[in-house]
């Protein structure tokens, strides 16, 4: 029997899509216009069991839209630029040194994550594994901060209580870390605590290295730990992401080499992380604290020129001159280079930790520009805190002061918070766009205020209330809180806002109206009409709508009210009065003059 003769046929033209590099089932499902069954389908005919939400990497993801008629391409991430508004005070003083003249510092590492997952036993390990390479006497003396080395180059740690106040610097205009560790134990996985430090240190715009530590326990499980990373957005770098993820050991000492390799090549990749030497020194305070026998002493961080003794000092609001200074091993120095923390002192008052210091050229000029300060603050403090609402967000836009709203989610249930996270990142245009630094479910608390102070973002929350403490340190941070319990209104808010037609509302409240009795004609001032209150009040400079016949004539502002030729704010039901409007003179015998004001609707 002969083959059937084959039908030439056109071949279609395949469509294009960009896939991101790790993409949900649900997600793929709505990029691709096709049902998710038949995602499912298609991943378990090519061996891959997934269910709705699973992530999975681009490769996959290629395969099945190819098999379904698209063709797919990594989708290339846009590099976010920076606006000057938002570099740390620190980076300003830096861009304006001469090229030439910068040279390449250690980098300075803050280590972050959930409570118990090892933050405090990897420093210790790192530390101890610094001192066995040779360092004698090990470190005498805390000061917050502390350097190891690695391969001949420095690295600098901030030993910071966590994301709290490594968020509250960045929330007083500091920024004092390069990169970020993030610690996630191999056994819990992502936690709670994980994703908030995940999302202050995104916030910051800071590398992020993974530090997977307890690799060494029976019950680890890497795979797991990757996956739920993937879905914070921290996809590993094995997995085809861009994200390190170092297995450490901070009990055992494994893995501490490979992680220091790891900032080492983060920071050579990051190409910001310089300084001019030579300049006068400038950075950021770290801690602070009045001595019995010291008196004020702090420890900075030097971010940019050279700090020597004898230098006067601007912190904030305080000043001095530096009489005397301590490296982290507790031994006098006399300079410190750029990324060198020392403990100082010589200082008038203890500086708030986050503060900018500077060096200037001689101490009066150090103190009047101290004093300049303080006064500056004085009149700050007396005045309202100014909040990021929506409603300022398009005035913002069209004066080209802000291209993204930032936003922080909350929700009573993970059922609500994956289709509104979903929705909302579709809500951005091609002017704006909405950067979501932080979802989770459960009430606001003081965390998300200190995330959105720093960021300058607006809460939402979903069926959630304000924790009374979230609530005091919105009123004094200048957060707007929203909450919502109906998603479509929560998400048109948000649409308005970044379309510019988020706008206060306002209704109209009737308060009264009189009835026309007759007019007089009074020179200078115009016709007044001589009204009988029928109903509520009449109240000057309130609005007024002429009625004649039951359709309304006229519009306009009660100019003038009397009440037996003296002059009154309001006159009540039962009495008369005389009425003048602003602009309208034609009243007639049995015209009805309503009042109403206007109220914004909160």
């Amino acid at each position: 029997m002969s083959s059937p003769t084959p039908v030439n046929k056109k071949p279609t033209a395949k469509k294009s899509v960009e896939l991101p590099d790790f993409i949900s089932v649900r997600d793929l499902a709505t990029a691709i216009s096709a049902s998710p069954i038949i995602i499912i389908k298609q991943l378990m005919q090519n061996g891959v069991m997934a269910n709705i939400n699973q992530m999975i990497d681009f490769d996959t993801a290629a395969i099945v839209a190819e098999e379904l008629g698209w063709d797919a391409k990594p989708l290339i991430a846009e590099v976010e630029e920076e606006s000057q508004d938002d570099l740390p005070a620190w980076r300003k003083i830096i861009d304006k040194e001469k090229q030439s003249d910068l040279k390449v510092r250690p980098p300075v590492v803050t280590i972050l994550g959930h409570v118990d997952h090892g933050k405090t036993s990897l420093l210790d390990a790192i530390r101890q594994a610094n001192v066995a390479a040779g360092e004698a006497g090990g470190i005498t003396q805390h000061i917050g901060a502390y350097q190891v080395i690695k391969d001949s180059r420095s690295v600098t740690f901030l030993d910071t209580p966590g994301h709290e106040a490594f968020t509250a610097m960045r929330a007083r205009g500091a920024q004092a870390t390069d990169i970020a560790i993030l610690v996630v134990a191999a056994d819990d996985g992502v936690m709670p605590q994980t994703k908030e430090a995940a999302a202050h240190a995104k916030a910051a715009k800071v590398p992020i290295i993974v530090a997977m530590n307890k690799v060494d326990k029976l019950n680890a499980n890497p795979d797991r730990v990757k996956r739920q990373l993937s879905e914070i957005g921290l996809n590993p770098d094995d997995w085809g992401g861009d994200t390190m993820v170092i297995p450490v050991s901070a009990l055992k000492k494994q893995g501490i080499d490979d992680l220091l390799e790891a900032i080492l090549l983060t920071a050579d990749e990051a190409k910001k992380i310089v300084a001019n030497p030579k300049s006068l020194a400038s950075g950021t305070v770290i801690e602070a604290e009045r001595h019995k026998a010291k008196g004020a002493i702090a420890t900075l961080l030097v971010q940019n020129g050279t700090l020597k003794i004898g230098d006067s000092v601007v912190c904030g609001t305080v000043y001095g001159r530096i009489r005397a200074m301590f490296d982290f091993h507790g031994k006098p120095v006399r300079e410190a280079a750029p990324s060198v923390p020392v403990e100082v002192m010589g200082l008038s008052e203890v500086p708030n930790a986050g503060d900018l210091f500077v060096v200037m050229p001689n101490e009066r000029d150090a103190r009047n520009l101290a004093l300049a300060r303080l006064d500056e603050k004085k009149k700050l403090d007396n005045q309202p805190k100014q909040r990021m609402t929506l409603d300022q967000v398009f005035s913002q836009i069209a004066s080209g002061k802000a291209q993204e709203l930032n936003v922080i989610v909350k929700a009573d249930v993970q059922g609500s918070l994956e289709p509104i996270v979903n929705s909302i990142q579709k809500l951005s245009t091609d002017d704006v766009k909405i950067k979501l630094l932080y979802s989770d479910t459960g009430n606001i608390g003081e965390n998300d205020i200190l995330l959105a102070s720093a960021s300058k973002a607006v809460v939402v929350g979903f069926n959630v209330k304000a924790d009374n403490s979230a609530l005091s340190a919105a009123e004094t941070n200048g957060v707007e809180i929203r909450t919502y319990n109906i998603i479509y209104r929560l998400l048109e808010d948000l649409e308005k806002a970044i379309k510019g037609m988020l706008e206060p509302e306002y209704k109209e409240t009737k308060i009264g109206f009189a009835e026309v009795r007759a007019t007089f004609k009074i020179p200078k001032i115009g016709v007044i009409a001589g009204c009988s209150v029928r109903d509520g009040e009449i109240r000057r400079n309130g609005k007024a709508k002429v009625l004649r016949g039951g359709k309304q004539i006229h519009m306009g502002t009660i100019g003038s009210l009397k009440h037996e030729k003296a002059d009154v704010r309001d006159v009540r039901s039962g009495f008369e009065c005389g009425i003048g409007l602003d602009d309208f003179s034609e009243f007639k015998e049995g015209d009805i003059i309503e009042c109403y004001i206007t109220e914004q609707v909160s």
